[in-house]
């Protein structure tokens, strides 16, 4: 009789471990698909501000092209000073919006990063000397980013550091390079457009 209760009492033990098992399994289960929506989630939100963030890029780069441009020198003081004004005004609403999407990198990134970023600011610093020499150097920096041929010589050091960099890095580092590409282009001309109502000018006075 004895032994009879003792096997009953194991048997419902056993029943009761093999019934908490299952529970906590399923409840495992049901964290890590919570956790999954989640990290689904997590990305979306990542996404979308850095959709964002290009979007603030843009804007600001748009409002000076806007104030640099042809256009704007060709309106009267009184009107351009206005218009000055209004582009400043939405320069200082965009710039007191903050987006920031950190990424997670490693120390060999991270040093990747700081020498591709010192090599731009560098090349930055020579356009300001020699926009010809400094617009060639950005082609080629730019050439080691693109997945497709270029044509134009390719940086192959600058393209080794780069590809060492974390991927939404490297995807900065273009947008930055094809950004400067854009300023330069629209300096050159605005430079053509300046030198040729300079020689121009002469003409329109009857001289």
């Amino acid at each position: 009789m004895a032994q009879t209760k003792i096997q009953a009492k194991m048997t419902d033990a056993q029943c009761a471990k093999f019934s908490r098992t299952l529970s906590m399994a399923d409840r495992s289960g049901r964290l890590l698909e919570t956790l999954d929506e989640l990290e689904m989630r997590v990305e979306a939100l990542r996404e979308a501000a850095s959709a964002m963030e290009q979007e603030r890029e843009c804007i600001l780069e748009m409002i000076q092209s806007i104030q640099n441009g042809q256009e704007m020198r060709n309106i009267c003081a009184g009107e351009r000073e206005e218009l000055d004004l209004t582009a400043n005004r939405l320069m200082g609403r965009t710039l007191s919006v903050e987006i920031s999407v950190g990424t997670i990198r490693n120390p060999q990134q991270e040093d990747a990063l700081n020498k591709a970023t010192a090599i731009i600011d560098e090349m930055v610093k020579k356009l300001l000397d020699d926009m010809e020499c400094g617009r060639q150097r950005l082609l080629a920096l730019h050439a080691a980013c693109v997945t497709e041929a270029p044509p134009c010589p390719i940086d192959q050091k600058f393209q080794a550091i780069v590809i060492s960099c974390a991927l939404e890095d490297q995807k900065k580092i273009k947008r930055r390079l094809e950004t400067l590409l854009r300023n330069v282009e629209n300096a050159d001309k605005n430079i053509k457009i300046m030198d040729h109502q300079k020689l121009e000018q002469p003409k329109a006075n009857g001289c």
